[in-house]
């Protein structure tokens, strides 16, 4: 039986990946920076541990909770809406220390059980920002554009030991709290300095108009297609509105 171990499993993509998983037989171990009960079903096959990407004591003590497992999928991540210009440094930093030091700290992590069985899956979760324009997204787009970077390099390290790297990116999901999450509950005076309102509201109406929409189960299907495959394909768009915009790139 084959073990995934997913970051940031409380919500949306990560709680999809989670349940997509374990209904195809897999073991999971469900990580949360703060766990909750009643999010992920009981099951002999299913875990939760705590672990915040940032800490590197608390991502030793989930690996050794763990136990040896196949896959690292690095969903966890913070979302972040706002024109750089007012935007705090200190929050930049935050988003990185997640986004991109997080990821690589967590992969760094298992990288040596992965490459003295030859064997492994690390799958990173960017977004489909990496692809195409979003407004307001100038700070997310690199942190994500960074981890796209580091896993096309890591790649090629890690091949010669049978390990694999791949990317999935998703696109926009209605069902998810991106929003809320990423305004942290700022108005939009304070997300959007007065000069820059009139372009951010026809951005923001643009974007929101689009035709095309993610669902949860789009981001944890392209991780079930990224783990399974045999090709070499590096990134995995997910979601419709995802894959068009890698077509068109």
């Amino acid at each position: 039986m084959r073990t995934v171990l997913i970051t940031g499993t409380s919500s949306g993509y990560g709680r999809a990946t989670a349940l997509h998983f374990h209904a195809q037989g897999w073991t999971v171990i469900a990580t949360m920076r703060t766990p909750r009960v009643g999010v992920l079903p009981e099951s002999d096959r299913l875990r939760v541990v705590e672990l915040d990407v940032t800490k590197p004591a608390g991502i030793t003590a989930a690996l050794e909770a763990a136990g040896p497992v196949d896959v690292l999928v690095n969903n966890a991540g913070v979302p972040s809406i706002s024109v750089f210009e007012g935007t705090p440094m200190a929050q930049v930093r935050e988003v990185f220390e997640v986004n991109t030091f997080g990821v690589m700290a967590t992969t760094q992590a298992v990288l040596p059980q992965f490459r003295e069985r030859g064997s492994g899956v690390v799958v990173n979760v960017t977004s489909s920002v990496v692809l195409g324009h979003m407004p307001l997204s100038a700070v997310y787009k690199a942190s994500k554009m960074a981890i796209e970077g580091f896993t096309s390099s890591l790649a090629l390290e890690l091949a010669p030991f049978g390990v694999q790297a791949k990317t999935v990116e998703p696109g926009a999901c209605l069902t998810t709290n991106f929003a809320t999450r990423a305004t942290n509950g700022a108005s939009p005076d304070e997300l959007v300095p007065a000069p820059y309102a009139p372009w951010a509201k026809k951005a923001m109406d643009s974007f929101t108009g689009q035709d095309l929409f993610t669902e949860e189960t789009d981001v944890a299907e392209a991780v079930w297609r990224a783990v399974h495959d045999t090709t070499g394909q590096l990134r995995f768009p997910a979601g419709p509105d995802a894959v068009r915009l890698a077509q068109a790139k």
